[in-house]
């Protein structure tokens, strides 16, 4: 069970089904899942129609929109900022841009090769040629990044078909596995066993000294476990 605008779904089954994967939602299940539903749909319009026959009951007047473990005026204050980033209209991307970005990488791409192929395999050719295509991939990274989160279309279906030719194509990396890990993160950023990059870069993720310190002591404790049964 979750809440979305006070309003308790059980997504039990549909959670199976979920465009977005079975693991995003079964993150905030018992939770105030508002925020994350705000931000994860574009078109909510057309998500609420699934919802309606999801919907076992609404949460009693007295009852919070939110955990114990949430400040009630930090929470209120995103809201607050994030509606008045919407009327700004600085979430509503900029075709134009995108277009170049996708052009200049896909010229960079080429170059990189063209420079090989023309002037051959030797050291400073082969150096201008990495460049090129180091930048290239770089720059695929976040635009892909960006089709992810369908940012850059209206349309779901066509930043995933664009997500595809660029990550799975020019880059050789699965798109369903970095939506998996990467939807995750977004979902509970920073929170610990939910957040994929804690697992994969606990170093450079781990913020804070509470954080911190959970995540060495789940590391140590497993390691001290994986020795235990070599030594047994």
């Amino acid at each position: 069970w979750l809440v979305v605008d006070r309003k308790v779904y059980d997504v039990s089954r549909f959670s199976k089904r979920h465009p977005g994967g079975s693991r995003v939602i079964s993150h905030y299940a018992g939770q105030d899942a508002t925020d994350a539903f705000v931000a994860f749909h574009n078109d909510k319009t057309l998500v609420r129609k699934y919802l309606k026959s999801l919907l076992i009951g609404e949460l009693a007047p007295d009852q919070p929109s939110f955990e114990s473990n949430k400040k009630k005026s930090l929470l209120e204050d995103f809201r607050e900022l994030r509606c008045t980033i919407e009327k700004m209209g600085l979430l509503r991307p900029n075709y134009f841009f995108f277009f170049l970005i996708f052009l200049h990488l896909l010229v960079l791409d080429a170059a990189s090769w063209i420079v090989v192929w023309y002037f051959g395999v030797s050291l400073v050719p082969f150096l201008v040629g990495m460049v090129f295509f180091t930048t290239a991939q770089i720059q695929m990274g976040w635009f892909q990044h960006d089709l992810g989160h369908c940012s850059v279309f209206r349309k779901p279906r066509w930043n995933r078909l664009l997500q595809i030719v660029v990550i799975n194509m020019l880059k050789g990396l699965p798109a369903s596995w970095w939506n998996h890990l990467h939807n995750q993160h977004h979902a509970k950023p920073n929170c610990f066993r939910k957040d994929p990059d804690l697992n994969m870069h606990p170093l450079l993720f781990s913020l804070g000294k509470t954080l911190s310190m959970e995540v060495c002591k789940s590391r140590f404790s497993h390691r001290k476990l994986e020795c235990d049964k070599y030594l047994i």
